[in-house]
């Protein structure tokens, strides 16, 4: 029964990915670290989120392939055979997520309440964390570390950084300047800000402030062209790590930034982890729910008038957690609103 009223023995987290989504569990596994010491924790992950995850010590962690079909959830199977766990904490509710929790063999299965759930996610669990309307993510994942009996107001998430990845940033990085990290592509390409608006945020800071503006991403074709495009478009020099750097060069590379600008994406929720303020574009999502969670004032945010004009609603009355996925959407965000926030943000807060 939940609460426990004393520590488990074991616990298994299933979160598979993506990258913010995985950040926001850390505080959960930092809960149960800090109160629970002795107790056991194996989290299932994927690969790219596992890269990111690898150096939290004191975990045992499962990696899938997410795309490696029926072989690899009998691999999973054989992995998981023989093994019985306390506690599971389901904190996604995909298919597939679903599928690999009913793998895992526990006496406890603590899922999200029926609101928030997806792909007959209920079916497979024991329990459900409270209801609630209008939680940030963030909040939503610590719900899982209350409603297990830990006493946990806000998120502590401690992440490491390597010695290596710091070295690279150093290396690329003029020393003593004050950086804009620009991460401009998101998953979801109706969530990405036009390349010449970014250009013309980047040569503010360049003009006004002297600060150095990077640009970070991954390698997928979209990604360095997007890169490419804001290096045309801008007017002064940029350091263009778009494609360059690993994932645990990135989380340094975050640490580095002074400011971080993005729209709705993993790095977001990676530099607010490290405690880098972000200016955060929202009009798909609603900052409310999924923004940079200690630098919501520093978002600009255009969800209700996308709701309104493409769902002719209030954000209120859809259902938590849509996204508004439009071609143009993004255009509700404008320039001088973006600079007025990196203004704000570079007064001490």
């Amino acid at each position: 029964m939940l609460p426990l009223t004393s520590p488990p023995g074991s616990i298994c987290i299933v979160r598979l990915s993506a990258l913010g989504d995985v950040t926001h569990a850390v505080p959960v596994v930092r809960a149960i670290q800090k109160h629970w010491p002795q107790t056991r924790i194996t989290w299932i992950c994927a690969e790219l989120e596992y890269k990111l995850l690898s150096a939290m010590d004191g975990i045992d962690f499962i990696v899938i392939d997410k795309n490696s079909g029926p072989g690899g959830y009998y691999r999973l199977w054989r992995q998981l055979a023989g093994r019985r766990f306390d506690i599971m904490l389901q904190m996604q509710t995909s298919a597939r997520a679903n599928v690999t929790g009913a793998m895992v063999r526990a006496d406890i299965k603590l899922g999200w309440d029926r609101p928030r759930a997806r792909d007959f996610h209920r079916l497979f669990m024991t329990d459900a964390i409270p209801q609630t309307r209008f939680e940030h993510q963030v909040q939503g994942h610590l719900s899982f570390a209350r409603s297990i009996g830990l006493d946990v107001a806000e998120p502590e998430w401690d992440f490491p950084v390597s010695d290596e990845a710091i070295a690279f940033v150093d290396n690329v990085v003029p020393a003593e300047q004050k950086i804009l990290l620009i991460s401009p592509c998101s998953s979801h390409v109706h969530r990405n800000w036009r390349t010449q608006r970014y250009a013309a945020v980047a040569d503010h800071a360049v003009e006004q402030h002297g600060m150095t503006v990077v640009l970070s991403g991954g390698p997928s074709p979209l990604e360095r062209a997007l890169g490419e495009a804001i290096e045309v478009e801008a007017k002064h020099p940029l350091i263009n790590l778009i494609g360059k750097d690993t994932l645990p060069q990135l989380v340094a590379l975050l640490q580095r930034a002074d400011i971080v600008l993005s729209p709705d994406s993993g790095p977001v929720h990676l530099a607010n982890a490290l405690g880098t303020p972000v200016i955060g574009l929202h009009a798909c999502t609603w900052s409310r729910r999924s923004g940079p969670y200690h630098s919501l004032d520093l978002c600009v945010d255009k969800f209700a008038e996308a709701a309104r004009r493409y769902r002719n609603a209030t954000p209120e009355q859809l259902r938590w957690g849509t996204r508004i996925e439009e071609a143009g959407v993004m255009d509700l965000v404008e320039i001088d609103e973006v600079i007025e926030c990196l203004e704000r943000a570079l007064q001490p807060r």
